[in-house]
């Protein structure tokens, strides 16, 4: 899925060609099957139980048709998991969002703030008003997490969406184009803990590409 073709605090041009990326070719009717995913539910970070406040997380239940994986997001170490989880979960909040056709969406104001939330709720927006919403199934892969204080940190992590695509919402046709390099993207982000003692993304940047994730 071409979610972030720029930074996401960047002006979006809202055109189906900024939408998202994918593999194989041609137009397909929309399956319960999905390329790359065992199972029809998401398998996202499980939520940190947070010591400050009393944070009532959203529920985000993904439609059967979308998918997403999180690989290595645990480091042993309690603290660096806890914001792991709600970087990973601020991204599910995004697919969320796109599914349910909301940029409002209660989840992306409960898991990111500032510059990002701006950003992911113009991106939402603008993959919505074209029509689309996703399809498909979406790796995240090789976090790497830097913590600056007790509530400050960033994680940078790697998308896989060669397995993903743009599906129209009213006819259910999925347009599949070939992977390429750009299915391969590098997020940086940077997380502040609000007084709920939730790990909020408060900023975020995008480069498709980024050799890192090239697999």
């Amino acid at each position: 899925m071409k979610r972030r073709p720029l930074p996401v605090a960047a002006a979006l041009v809202a055109t189906a060609a900024l939408l998202l990326t994918a593999c194989g070719s041609g137009d397909d009717k929309s399956s319960d099957k999905i390329a790359g995913a065992d199972s029809a539910e998401s398998t996202s970070p499980t939520p940190p139980s947070t010591s400050d406040g009393d944070a009532k997380r959203p529920r985000m239940d993904l439609p059967k048709d979308v998918k997403e994986t999180f690989e290595g997001w645990t480091t042993g170490n309690a603290a660096k998991d806890e914001i792991l989880a709600d970087a990973g979960l601020a991204q599910s909040a995004v697919t969320y969002a796109v599914t349910q056709g909301d940029p409002e969406s209660p989840a992306l104001r409960f898991y990111q703030a500032d510059s990002a939330l701006a950003g992911s709720r113009d991106w939402v927006k603008g993959i919505v008003d074209s029509g689309f919403t996703y399809h498909g199934a979406v790796r995240y892969y090789a976090p790497d997490i830097s913590v600056f204080d007790k509530k400050s940190a960033g994680v940078s992590y790697c998308a896989d969406e060669s397995k993903a695509f743009n599906k129209n919402r009213k006819t259910n046709k999925i347009d599949k184009t070939p992977a390429s390099d750009d299915s391969f993207v590098l997020y940086s982000t940077r997380l502040e803990k609000n007084s709920s003692g939730v790990w909020q993304t408060t900023k975020l940047e995008s480069e498709r590409g980024n050799k890192t994730c090239l697999r």
